[in-house]
Parts: C-alpha cells; sequence; structure tokens
C-alpha cells in the first residue's frame, strides 16, 4: 500500500521543522509550491549544482577569495545576468527561486538566495543581511567584510549604507542619534547575519503584502500557512491568518487563531478590536445552507 505523497504544506514544514538541519536554498525553493506545485525541486538544486561546477570549472584550483569573487560575479551578474526586476514588481515569481533561475530576473532577496548557494559553493563566506528596504549580502574576505548590493554585486560604502538606511529611521532611532549614538553604531546593528528561517520570513513577508494589496485571499492563506508553520510562536501572523480565515468564510478556524492571538499577545492597542471580531464570530456561529 502506497504512502500518500506529503502536501506541499507539510513538506515545507518538514523543512523548517529544525535550524540544525534547514537548508535555505531548498526552503526557499519549496515557497514556490503554493503557486507551482508540480515544481521539481530537485531539478533546481541540480541546476544550481551545475552551475557551481561550470564555474569552479573556470577557476585554479588554488584560487584565494578575492579570485574567486571576482570569478562569481562575472558569472553571476555578466555571463548569467542576473538582476533586478525592474520592469514587473509585482510579479510573484520574483520570490520564486526556479522562475528567477529560468528569468536571471528577481527581488534582491532571491537573488541573494541563489548568490549564497553559489558562493557557498565555491567556498566562499557569505552571508545575508535582512537590511531594511533592500537586502544586501556581506563578504567574509581575508582583508574584511564587505556588504554588496545582490542586485548587480557592487560593494557599498559605509556612507551608501548609511545614507541607506537614514529612510527608515524611527522618531526613537533619530532621538538616540541626537543624544549620542552614531548613525555608524545603528548602522552596525542592522548589517547583523540573517538566519535561514529570517531569511525564509521576510522573502514569506514580501508575498503576503503583495498578495493582500491585490486582495487574492486564497494565495495570501497559502503563504500565511507557511508563515505560522515557520514562526509557530509569533502571535500577530496568528491573528493576521485568523482574519484571512474570517473573510474567507472559515470560521471555526478564524476563531481558533484569534483566540491564540488573544491568549498569548497579551495588552496590544489592537486587544479590543479583536475580541470585537472574535466574539462576532462565535456569535454568528457556522454559515448556514439555504
Amino acid at each position: 500500500m502506497e504512502c500518500p505523497s506529503p502536501s506541499p504544506l507539510d513538506y515545507f514544514a518538514a523543512l523548517v521543522r529544525d535550524d540544525d538541519s534547514l537548508s535555505l536554498t531548498e526552503a526557499a525553493g519549496a515557497i514556490a509550491l503554493v503557486d507551482h506545485p508540480a515544481l521539481d525541486l530537485a531539478a533546481l538544486q541540480t541546476e544550481l549544482d551545475q552551475l557551481a561546477q561550470r564555474l569552479r570549472q573556470r577557476l585554479p584550483a588554488d584560487a584565494g577569495a578575492l579570485q574567486r569573487v571576482r570569478g562569481l560575479h562575472q558569472f553571476f551578474y555578466r555571463d548569467l545576468g542576473f538582476g533586478g526586476n525592474v520592469n514587473d514588481l509585482r510579479d510573484a515569481d520574483n520570490s520564486h527561486l526556479h522562475a528567477v533561475l529560468q528569468r536571471r530576473r528577481g527581488l534582491p532577496i532571491a537573488l541573494a538566495v541563489l548568490y549564497l548557494e553559489l558562493a557557498g559553493q565555491l567556498g566562499l563566506q557569505a552571508d545575508g543581511i535582512s537590511f531594511p528596504g533592500h537586502f544586501l549580502i556581506k563578504l567574509h574576505l581575508p582583508l574584511g567584510d564587505a556588504v554588496i548590493d545582490p542586485v548587480d554585486g557592487r560593494s557599498l560604502t559605509r556612507a551608501e549604507l548609511e545614507e541607506r538606511l537614514e529612510p527608515y529611521l524611527s522618531h526613537e532611532m533619530r532621538f538616540d542619534l541626537e543624544t549620542g549614538m552614531g548613525l555608524g553604531e545603528l548602522l552596525s546593528e542592522y548589517l547583523q547575519p540573517a538566519s535561514a528561517r529570517e531569511i525564509l520570513s521576510r522573502m514569506l513577508r514580501n508575498l503576503a503584502r503583495l498578495h493582500r494589496e491585490d486582495g487574492d485571499l486564497p494565495r495570501l492563506l497559502q503563504v500565511q500557512q507557511r508563515q505560522v508553520v515557520l514562526e509557530p510562536l509569533d502571535w500577530i501572523l496568528r491573528r493576521e491568518r485568523g482574519q484571512t480565515f474570517a473573510a474567507l468564510g472559515q470560521t471555526a478556524l478564524a476563531i481558533e487563531d484569534l483566540a491564540l492571538y488573544l491568549q498569548h499577545a497579551g495588552t496590544t492597542p489592537d486587544r479590543s478590536r479583536v475580541s470585537a471580531q472574535l466574539a462576532a464570530l462565535r456569535d454568528a456561529g457556522p454559515p448556514r445552507w439555504h
């Protein structure tokens, strides 16, 4: 008797269950199963392995870190032509690794995941940086770290990074700067390496925002299911999924999520509003068919 194949959501859950075994490339690729359920993830990894092999063959066996970085950038940006998709930022495939690999265009974070995979296969030390507004990469090189833009591989100066950070500073951060904290010190906090789980979380947030703005609730729910699996103790995600369940008429599931949010979230500005929504859902009961 054959065992049923796991659902795409179950498969994603298995991939992200444990941080020690979490493969960023595989889990990021699996996000695309929301829209492409027949996607062959093994083929995606095979193609990346083949690209890495082609790149290794171009380099001397004793190539140093700087030579490997130059070779990677020549191969990734100039020969293969990877870059940002400036013509259609609202295409969900900008976040889907297999599509980015095929089209050579995508969001900075998707480009970064592919870059990090190839860099790792070359023996380079690199991390993703969940910088506000634009995902970045940090390369650890013998002479120091370099922060690069995954869209074009350009190394960014400290002044450029400070300029990019400035629009995202909150009122409290600006006050801290005025009272003694230097922008360079604050910048360092934003240049810390992102974990694989944090990178996946940002990819899913990008897709959730896109589907929410488009009013595509079924696709939004599919993304939110993965967000909850990835971050089961983030109660705001439960609230957001519960509200999507409610909008889709899945009352029992909405009640469960919203009740969990209120149970765990503590005192929050929206507590009375969510409580009222939960009470209304309980009063309404299951949908009646006539």
